[in-house]
């Protein structure tokens, strides 16, 4: 053991090493929140002053970490700030910030690079820099290192670099950091060691890997899954709903199997902020190697397809109502990229209401997590719309309402008992009395 290596390992056992996390969102503000609980003492970074700004001052913008819960942190010394110039203050260094698409569907790497240079400017003997962002296999040693290695610094003496993949699941109750497996991979075996020491303070269980490609992979492998295989369940919606078989009471059948079988759900298209974009993350690496990964581009043309099939079936509906779209007032329930969250990244909602603008609908919408849409890097033109309540009246002058995430906060017996025509996407509606004016899609 070096002692650069021995004085870091004993402050992350002893918990009185100093850890920061870059970028605060629905990854960053969780683990920053984890590592407070657990005794460490937490100073968050942002390039967002806002962010900042509400931190500071006890107040939380994510709606499944309450305020009490930031004043909780703040009580164990976290603070937030977007000064990059403090991250010479701290001793591990955990970069959690967006990974997106290009226009061209290629990694965006803007995010991670732009933090690793900041890292640079303030590395020093005796710091820890993990990277929890998803990206391809060889970020960390092919993109990150590189940076890194120009300081003069040497990584495995002076300093230590791994690459542990975030599993957070936003909205979900029964599983977060506190109780999610974590992998880590190491650039070399201290590296692994000391990322593994540190994150054994938070999570139930460690999962060393040979190297941060094969933790890279294995997020990646994570996410590609649950993207085929909701693809696999949007396509045999399209086919079923042709021989007129409900898919849904397919799948609760098929479910029961206690083996070799996992339910996915069909939707109106994919959402968040991981399984509509990691897959081509390594289609992009794979072509670097001279493959093509047919499987990850055929899902992803099945499920970026499912926002034009769900207009397509609001058009057919009204048409056997004698209505044209154009013109039709169209609400959309739920602009959340799923259930009981307000988050809205990648939401097929946004896509939706475009389609449906472009085809000349009037078009509202009503989340109860979303009180006012945000301005979407792909759809600038929709932000500052504001939530329309959601009234017998309000519901009763519509067209066309669209569920498009399946909010529990809604009472779907209500909803179709005051719109004329339902468009039930995620079959939130399957328990309500028939009336003969839902419509799956």
């Amino acid at each position: 053991m070096t002692d650069t290596f021995a004085t870091l390992h004993d402050r992350i056992q002893t918990r009185s090493a100093r850890v920061g996390v870059i970028g605060l969102g629905y990854v960053g503000l969780p683990l920053a929140r984890a590592f407070a609980a657990a005794g460490f003492t937490v100073t968050g970074f942002d390039i967002d002053p806002h962010k900042v700004e509400k931190l500071n001052a006890g107040l939380s913008y994510i709606k499944q970490i309450p305020d009490a819960v930031i004043e909780t942190m703040r009580a164990a010394g976290f603070t937030a700030t977007d000064r990059f110039d403090r991250l010479g203050d701290v001793d591990c260094i955990l970069i959690c910030v967006p990974t997106p698409l290009t226009d061209a569907r290629e990694p965006d790497l803007t995010y991670v690079l732009n933090s690793t240079y900041a890292i640079a400017g303030q590395l020093r003997p005796g710091h820890l820099v993990v990277l929890e962002s998803t990206t391809y296999p060889t970020t960390t040693r092919g993109d990150v290192l590189p940076v890194l290695a120009k300081t003069g610094l040497a990584v495995s003496a002076d300093y230590f670099l791994a690459f542990s993949p975030e599993r957070e699941d936003p909205g979900n109750a029964n599983h977060s950091v506190h109780n999610t497996p974590k992998v880590v991979g190491g650039l070399c075996a201290r590296s692994t060691e000391l990322a593994c020491a540190l994150y054994t303070a938070i999570v139930p269980s460690v999962v060393p890997v040979s190297s941060p490609e094969v933790a890279e992979a294995c997020k990646i492998l994570e996410n590609t899954y649950r993207a085929v295989n909701i693809a696999l369940v949007n396509e045999l919606k399209v086919l079923y709903d042709r021989m007129g078989i409900d898919v849904w009471e397919v799948i609760d059948a098929a479910k029961t199997k206690p083996f070799g079988f996992q339910a996915f759900y069909p939707g109106p298209g994919l959402g968040g902020h991981c399984i509509p974009i990691d897959p081509f993350y390594l289609s992009w690496v794979a072509r670097k190697y001279g493959l093509t990964t047919r499987f990850i581009e055929l899902a992803g043309e099945v499920n970026t397809a499912m926002p034009s099939y769900v207009v397509t079936r609001i058009m057919e509906a009204l048409n056997d109502r004698e209505r044209a779209m154009k013109g039709s007032k169209v609400a959309i329930l739920g602009m959340a990229y799923k259930k009981d969250v307000d988050d809205p990244r990648e939401s097929p909602g946004f896509e939706l209401m475009d389609l449906l603008l472009k085809k000349g609908a009037v078009v509202s919408y009503n989340d109860p997590h979303i009180p006012t849409l945000p301005k979407m890097r792909h759809w600038p033109q929709l932000g500052a719309m504001a939530s329309t309540p959601l009234t017998a009246e309000y519901l009763a002058a519509q067209d066309c309402v669209l569920i498009a995430t399946d909010h529990t906060a809604y009472d779907y017996e209500f909803i179709t008992k005051h719109a004329r025509l339902v468009v039930d996407t995620r079959n939130a509606a399957k328990h309500v009395v028939d009336r003969g004016n839902v419509l799956r899609a």
